[in-house]
């Protein structure tokens, strides 16, 4: 199967888990949930679910929980881009191609949309046709990569460098934990879903911080040349900051796996787990 056939094949899986975690956390009677359910299946590429289900079935995992621990990424994912579009955070206006949770529903409903999305995330985990052990594993993951030792902490940073001008390895520290950590969280959900060991959650971390890192510096340059209409979000229109890709030097062999490391390493660590 091509890439893109089975990118398509994960992303409706990713699709369908996600209207199904709607009909049980996100009832439709509600307006903040009407919101929520107005972001979350508002489009995007999923590749924080994508992720979850590619790593489970990569390591022979079972796919219907992988389906949930899936949803769950994308729910938690989508409340830290519904309050990044806040006025008192990033104060956008367009997310996907149409307008804010915001612009849509109001500052307070799209306040508590993404409380509800945070919340709910944990109990799909929780309700997960798997095993406990699975599901506190992904549990952790996911509270890891969000919280304070992960993405809200590379927001925090995010919004201090702001005004300053960051050095290379204080750019490294933001991306590694706004964009890299919920990333390695839907790696290690698909492990999770699929009873990895330690040394396959290892070489997978490796990875999902390598994804995490090229991920940051397409978005860097995409930003400041594309259109809005292009990317369906709004765009840098003043000079920018030095960012992580202007920042970062040496080949993307040596961004991923350090400068003393030739790229074939990386092929025999991934030998190495299939010993």
């Amino acid at each position: 199967m091509d890439y893109k056939t089975q990118y398509q094949m994960y992303l409706s899986q990713a699709s369908a888990a996600l209207e199904d975690a709607c009909a049980k956390f996100l009832p439709e009677e509600s307006e903040v949930c009407r919101a929520a359910r107005y972001s979350l299946l508002g489009g995007g590429k999923r590749i924080r679910a994508v992720l979850v289900l590619s790593v489970c079935d990569m390591l022979g995992g079972d796919p219907q929980t992988a389906r949930a621990f899936s949803a769950a990424v994308e729910m938690l994912h989508c409340y830290s881009l519904i309050h990044d579009d806040l006025p008192c955070m990033d104060n956008d206006d367009l997310r996907r191609g149409r307008p804010s949770c915001h612009k849509a529903f109001g500052e307070a409903t799209a306040m508590l949309a993404g409380d509800v999305l945070l919340t709910e995330a944990f109990e799909a985990i929780a309700n997960a046709p798997a095993c406990p052990q699975a599901c506190v594993q992904a549990a952790k993951a996911l509270g890891l990569g969000a919280g304070s030792r992960g993405m809200v902490y590379g927001q925090e940073l995010d919004l201090k460098y702001e005004a300053l001008a960051a050095t290379e390895e204080q750019l490294r520290l933001i991306h590694r934990n706004k964009t890299g950590a919920l990333i390695n969280a839907a790696v290690q959900m698909g492990a999770a879903a699929a009873g990895a060991d330690a040394d396959q959650c290892r070489a997978l971390e490796a990875y999902a911080y390598g994804i995490g890192l090229v991920f940051q510096i397409v978005d860097d340059v995409l930003d400041v040349t594309s259109t809005p209409e292009q990317l369906g979000k709004p765009v840098q229109d003043k000079e920018p900051a030095p960012t992580l890709s202007q920042k970062l030097t040496g080949t993307l062999d040596s961004l991923l796996f350090g400068k003393n490391e030739s790229a074939a390493e990386p092929e025999a660590a991934v030998s190495n787990q299939k010993k």
